[in-house]
């Protein structure tokens, strides 16, 4: 039975070998070195890292968010979260407001500056993933994410349903 996949692909993916899972495991990683690149060499031009750059796109994706919101998102510690807030606030990238309701929280937002970094951050990204599913074909596009998504927790899968269908 030929399904669209390759004949080396012909065993049951229910049944994958440790080899096959090892080969997915490697490709993750230089897939995630390669989808990392562009966006670390901007970064690295500000003294910048990917704690950084993820603070930027969430707080992108989510205006107005709370700092306790994105301490969830990320899954790092307060410690850890503040030294990266402070950089981006201190470089004018990220504006922190008070709650109106709530004086104790803290609401984020991305400044011109800050939506401008977001945007060739995401541009650089978005170019290779485009050239990667226009290589891949829908089916495996599809099958990809899927695959991505069968891998969160439970907490990540949350955050992720809260944004997944959330316009840019």
């Amino acid at each position: 039975m030929n399904d669209g996949m390759p004949p080396q692909m012909g065993q049951s993916l229910l049944f994958l070998t440790d080899e096959q899972l090892r080969k997915g495991i490697e490709a993750m990683f230089f897939a995630y070195r390669g989808f990392t690149a562009d966006p670390d060499r901007i970064l690295a031009q500000k003294s910048y890292g990917r704690a950084h750059h993820r603070a930027i796109h969430f707080i992108h994706r989510s205006p107005g968010t709370t700092v306790n919101n994105l301490l969830s998102i990320l899954g790092v510690t307060k410690q850890s979260l503040n030294r990266v807030l402070r950089s981006l606030i201190e470089d004018g990238l990220v504006a922190s407001t008070v709650g109106q309701r709530d004086k104790r929280e803290r609401h984020l937002h991305l400044t011109e500056a800050g939506a401008e970094l977001e945007r060739a951050l995401s541009d650089a990204q978005r170019d290779r993933m485009r050239a990667a599913y226009r290589a891949a074909g829908p089916a495996a596009v599809a099958g990809f994410r899927q695959v991505l998504e069968a891998m969160m927790d439970e907490e990540t899968r949350h955050h992720y349903e809260a944004m997944k269908d959330r316009p840019e």
